[in-house]
């Protein structure tokens, strides 16, 4: 597929992102060269292959669900420059 100026302009718009003028044309290039890798692909026959979800033989081992008694609170809230109850007090910003 061949990426042209016009296809590079309607990306840009969509991606609301700004290409400048001297990096188009490599950037034609080399998404042209993506669109005919992934074009390759297609061309593979996997009727075959199941789909593979993990890598890990009988999915993600668990682990046991315990809280842990931990200082980070009191950690943090000893470097806070105002804070009560384990909360930050922070100026009013709405009236």
């Amino acid at each position: 597929m061949q990426i042209d100026d016009k296809l590079l302009s309607r990306l840009e718009k969509l991606s609301a992102l700004k290409i400048s003028e001297d990096k188009r044309e490599k950037l034609e290039e080399q998404l042209g060269q993506i669109v005919d890798f992934v074009q390759k692909l297609d061309e593979l026959d996997l009727s075959g292959i199941e789909a593979i979800t993990s890598t890990t033989a009988g999915g993600t081992p668990f682990r046991k669900d315990e809280s842990e008694k931990s200082d980070v609170i009191d950690t943090v809230n000893q470097y806070a420059p105002n804070s009560q109850d384990g909360f930050f007090i922070v100026p009013k910003i709405i009236e």
